[in-house]
């Protein structure tokens, strides 16, 4: 009997030291997976960062996807191999198993699918991170409550470089052609007239087909049109010109014929075709200029834009989507936009009337900036040189950091955002947090000196940061609320002064969206190029607009609507007068047929009804038709589309 049970001691003895040898190898292993976590990160992050972007997330500053650790938030630790005391086996075989000896369970294993190899899951702790998930500079810090008293920070001094407004004369009157003429300007025009007409005699050579160079005018008439476009809108750019009941619009025949519109739309060219050659031959190199061919008109209505309005103290940045699905490796993907295709550019707007003051057009990605994208494209954006000081700028939680409030600061830009909980730099695990359950207006706040963040509970939790906002200012909101018998009432509610006016002064990019979304004149085209040609045109007109606002405002007289302001503009760029005579309705046009060739067959087009060689078309509709005894094509398609 005591051969048995000492039988089984021994084989309890070595299940356990079997236990203890696999529990310090994998502890081996944890520190060494805790040494090389840094560079297997970075690694993966590298893999990441454009599905990170695609989610609205920054690289860089957000912890969420792929690792939620962070070196900057855990204290600097050395994981320790703890030596573990063996028993003999004398000792063990009269004493039972030690009470704190127990089965570790299964691994967390590496993780499968899209994020295997990249980090840990989120919402799980490293085993090298160490106990204590609060930040250095609030290991003691406290979440406070509403009633707490906040000394608040000391209140910006607006010191602009220029008086904000208009750079305009303000008692000198203006009309809608001189103030877009102050973006596209004559010198502009020229530019582009002298590169459409070298880039449509270059694609022409070594065909029978010549190139008519346009002029200054026709330039002119072409804006004209495509604005009047984003007036009125058609389903074909054709039907513009058409002369049926249906589709009688007698503008487009009288400022430019179909034809001429669409060789102009084919040849418009921003760049010189000389310059373009010699960018491609950079291709691949980091001397290649992936927007050569906008940069002429891009460098040209930035510096208008900057020029001619200062921006008042309250300004906002956020990102624009100009739709397009056209093949370029600078449009992008924004799931969460409502313009998902297209090309994204970083706009820096006045939050009160949405003049376009700054914009750049995002490249793709480049080399990784330590700082990550959201940091770089507000420094990008932000010139206290240009501006001036004392300014409070307005972001969403795709620019909000503390590394970035505190940079601007030292600028003397104040900021004020909402901010994400993963972002570095943000309190964690601080007592006293806002509870889940917590009722309508409820808030806590905490000051890191010169930054103050504010959690506050309205339908949903609201996490905002600032430099330049007390806590709680005793403002307070009105809010719908039903109770329990289901009927609705008004109820009072405190809000953080930092929601307040966050709330009243963030939407600038999304007004000057709303004022470019009405009479947008984009139009679709296979160029990259043109579609940033529509999109400077749309800014133009919407700028001249805003600027004709406040000149008015100023004389305390009545602006246009912008209704109105393009449809004076779309007469003085056409160079007709709004009071002239009418147009004569389609069935009073004369239709004469005229001859396009000589005796020859050379120079003959196609009929537009039977598709045969015919010398002769409309003189009025500059179509092609056959005017023939046994083929009367001419009459029986004027017959069809209305004509007579």
């Amino acid at each position: 009997m005591d051969r048995q049970v000492q039988r089984s001691f021994c084989g309890v003895q070595s299940v356990l030291e079997e236990i203890m040898r696999s529990s310090d190898e994998e502890q081996q292993r944890d520190a060494e997976t805790c040494f090389s976590d840094k560079e297997s990160t970075a690694t993966s992050v590298d893999s990441a960062q454009e599905d990170m972007f695609v989610d609205g997330l920054d690289p860089v500053l957000d912890r969420n996807r792929p690792s939620d650790t962070d070196e900057d938030w855990n204290p600097e630790t050395s994981p320790v191999r703890r030596k573990r005391r063996r028993q003999s086996s004398s000792s063990s075989s009269s004493s039972p198993a030690p009470s704190s000896v127990t089965m570790r369970g299964r691994g967390r294993g590496r993780g499968r699918g899209r994020w295997r190899g990249r980090g840990r899951g989120r919402g799980r702790r490293s085993r090298c991170q160490s106990v204590s998930d609060v930040s250095p500079g609030t290991s003691h810090a406290r979440w406070k409550d509403m009633d707490e008293d906040d000394s608040g920070p000391p209140q910006p001094v607006f010191r602009p470089a220029r008086e904000p407004g208009p750079q305009l004369v303000t008692t000198d009157r203006y009309s809608p052609l001189q103030l877009f003429q102050l973006f596209f300007t004559p010198s502009v025009l020229q530019t582009i007239m002298q590169h459409s007409n070298a880039y449509a005699t270059k694609q022409r050579q070594g065909t029978d087909k010549s190139w008519k160079n346009i002029s200054v005018e026709d330039l002119k008439s072409y804006l004209a049109l495509v604005i009047f476009m984003g007036l009125l809108k058609v389903c074909a750019l054709t039907d513009y010109w058409r002369r049926s009941d249906v589709y009688s619009v007698p503008l487009p025949t009288r400022i430019m014929s179909c034809r001429k519109f669409l060789n102009i739309a084919n040849a418009l060219h921003l760049s010189d075709p000389v310059d373009d050659e010699a960018n491609e031959g950079r291709k691949g190199t980091a001397a290649y200029d992936r927007l050569g061919k906008i940069k002429p008109l891009y460098d040209n209505i930035r510096d208008a834009c900057r020029a001619f309005y200062h921006p008042g103290q309250n300004i906002s940045i956020d990102e624009r989507m100009v739709a397009s699905k056209a093949r370029s490796g600078l449009k992008q993907y924004m799931k969460n936009k409502p313009t998902k295709w297209g090309y994204k550019l970083f706009v820096l707007a006045d939050s009160q009337c949405g003049y376009t003051s700054e914009f750049f057009v995002y490249e793709g990605k480049r080399m990784s900036s330590p700082n990550g994208l959201s940091y770089e494209s507000v420094m990008a954006l932000i010139d206290e040189k240009y501006l001036g000081t004392g300014y409070k700028l307005y972001v969403d939680n795709f620019y909000t950091s503390p590394k970035l409030f505190r940079d601007l600061l030292s600028k003397r830009i104040y900021a004020c955002g909402t901010i994400r909980p993963n972002r570095i730099g943000f309190p964690k695990m601080a007592t006293n947090k806002l509870p889940q359950d917590a009722p309508r207006g409820s808030m806590r706040w905490i000051r890191e000196d010169d930054l103050l963040f504010v959690e506050w509970k309205d339908t949903r939790e609201v996490l905002m940061c600032s430099t330049f906002h007390k806590a709680y200012g005793g403002d307070i909101v009105e809010r719908k609320s039903k109770d329990n018998d289901g009927q609705w009432s008004t109820v009072h509610v405190p809000i953080p002064g930092a929601v307040l006016d966050y709330n009243r002064f963030m939407g600038g990019v999304d007004l000057s969206d709303a004022l470019i979304c009405y009479y947008k004149v984009l139009h679709k085209t296979r160029k990259w190029y043109r579609t940033f040609f529509y999109h400077f045109v749309d800014i133009a007109v919407v700028n001249a607009f805003i600027l004709h606002q406040k000149l008015a405002r100023a004389k305390k007289e009545r602006p246009l609507t912008q209704k109105a302001f393009r449809e004076t503009l779309v007469m003085e760029l056409a160079g007709l007068e709004s009071g002239a005579s009418p147009i004569p309705t389609p069935s009073t046009i004369c239709h004469n047929p005229k001859y396009i060739s000589g005796d020859s067959t050379s120079g003959r087009r196609k009929c537009r009804v039977c598709h045969q060689k015919t010398p002769v078309m409309c003189a009025t509709c500059e179509v092609p038709l056959c005017f023939l005894p046994k083929r009367d094509c001419y009459n029986d398609w004027h017959r069809r589309e209305g004509k007579y």
